[in-house]
């Protein structure tokens, strides 16, 4: 008599932990995979890393989209018949506590590139007595693997891109469950609210974007039938609005840079084509920043080019205090500035243009107005600005030479001939006359006293020439870089 081996599947209970980078329902592939085994528990962990009114409170604009995004991926949830388990305390000591309080077999999330997060998840694998696995999700293809000729990291972005077009494998984006299992009972005791914004002492913003996965695809669908044909010219316009507006659901993950990718591809015809380019270009600098830092965590504290270590900021506190507040006499600096504060949002050519005002013409550490724009960022990402800033100033990975130092008059005549962007946001010169509005110290008495200006009391003028900034940036540059070659 013969005996027939019957193998059974171990069905799984799997905690699938959302982490504010990954806050959506498509293209999530640790759902999708937990699915397959049994029974999920989707969790977001409130830790007082982020969460304590304090270190909330330092930036309000993230934290007004991140809790839109989380209270609307509870409903997404449950609209499939399952429930965000809401739980406060720090990760490293909460999952463990409630793997092993749930009975959960298996935790499955995304992976995370910050140092910060890898420390974290390190500490986590430690700390569990069931697997830990990370799946990809922040970039089209996992930082860290391409690799040159010499099996060295990328340091020029280039060569990079070539890399990863030719040989990364991106992935079709997996499509939304069509339900999903209840969560235990066990798990839903535990659960608490999603705190209010003002539980941690923030004002709501009503000038930010709105979270969500619903208002990312909306931005999405938007981007493609309006602006993604044109963008190679229009993304450089300050006055106009023909972005994608897409930089902080990538940030959150309420799209997955991969679903971007794929929507965009098929829209390249023989007129979109350089445009289409353009944008995947952009997506791959994304990628880049990721791969930059996962190579060399240490950016986050020092120049990436060692010969800027020491340089002499200066670090003027009426200087820092005029660039904060968009009162430096250059329109276009100040716009930005105001931009920032108000919308959590600023244009990227306005973003170089400030940075490198900020760096080269104020000699401001660039240390400083990174923590800035994280502070009011609503797309505030720590590989991404930490890249733009170092750029900025000259001591990055494939920085812009030192001696590149951007003049605020010419990139604003450039970039917005017509004074759209300064117009919007510095009210006190808007009548100006455009061949004045980026120079308004130029104008005469007889145009400023029709426009209702007066320089000095209604806007300030220059806090630093121009031409005298940049010569003695260049000369401090220069002496600091040969003496540590």
């Amino acid at each position: 008599m013969c005996s027939q081996m019957i193998t059974v599947k171990r069905v799984h209970r799997t905690l699938v932990w959302f982490r504010g980078k990954d806050l959506r329902v498509s293209d999530h592939e640790p759902l999708i995979k937990a699915l397959e085994d049994g029974e999920v528990i989707p969790l977001f962990v409130f830790d007082p890393y982020f969460f304590h009114p304090l270190r909330a409170r330092k930036l309000p604009h993230r934290m007004q989209f991140l809790l839109e995004s989380i209270s609307e991926l509870a409903d997404n949830l449950a609209s499939h018949g399952s429930r965000l388990v809401c739980v406060s305390g720090s990760s490293v000591a909460v999952v463990p506590e409630l793997v092993q309080k749930w009975g959960v077999t298996q935790v499955f999330a995304h992976r995370w590139t910050e140092p910060f997060g890898r420390i974290r998840d390190a500490r986590i694998a430690d700390a569990l007595s069931v697997p830990f696995k990370l799946y990809e999700g922040e970039t089209l293809h996992p930082p860290g693997t391409l690799r040159t000729g010499k099996g060295a990291p990328y340091s020029v972005f280039t060569p990079f891109s070539k890399a990863l077009r030719s040989q990364a494998r991106i992935s079709a984006p997996l499509p939304p469950p069509e339900s999903i299992t209840p969560v235990p009972e066990v798990a839903l005791s535990d659960s608490e609210n999603i705190p209010a914004l003002e539980d941690l002492g923030i004002e709501r913003n009503p000038s930010l974007q709105n979270g969500g996965e619903t208002a990312a695809r909306h931005r999405l669908k938007l981007f493609l039938k309006t602006h993604a044909s044109s963008y190679a010219s229009g993304r450089d316009q300050l006055g106009a609005s023909a972005t994608s507006r897409l930089s902080a659901d990538i940030k959150f993950g309420t799209l997955s840079v991969r679903s971007i990718w794929e929507k965009i591809a098929p829209l390249k015809t023989e007129t979109s084509a350089e445009s289409i380019e353009t944008f995947k270009t952009e997506l791959i600098w994304r990628d880049f920043a990721y791969s930059t830092l996962w190579d060399r965590p240490e950016v986050l504290k020092q120049p990436f080019r060692p010969q800027w270590e020491g340089f002499p900021w200066q670090n003027d506190p009426e200087d820092w205090k005029a660039w904060t507040e968009g009162r430096t006499g250059y329109p276009v600096i100040d716009a930005a500035a105001r931009e920032l504060r108000e919308t959590g949002f600023v244009h990227n050519r306005a973003r170089m243009i400030t940075a490198s005002f900020l760096c080269k013409h104020l000699l401001i550490d660039y240390r400083r107005g990174e923590s800035h724009f994280l502070k009011y960022l609503t797309d505030g990402d720590w590989a991404q600005n930490n890249a733009g800033w170092q750029w900025s100033a000259g001591s990055g990975c494939d920085a812009q030479p030192y001696f590149r130092v951007f003049n605020p008059f010419s990139q604003g005549e450039k970039f917005d001939p017509e004074g759209k962007y300064v117009r919007r946001w510095i009210p006190e010169i808007k009548l100006l006359p455009s061949r004045y509005i980026y120079r308004p110290w130029t104008a005469p008495e007889a145009v400023l006293d029709k426009a209702g200006i007066s320089l000095g009391g209604d806007y300030p003028l220059p806090i630093v020439d121009h031409a005298m900034a940049r010569e003695r940036f260049l000369r401090v540059a220069k002496a600091h870089l040969k003496r540590n070659e």
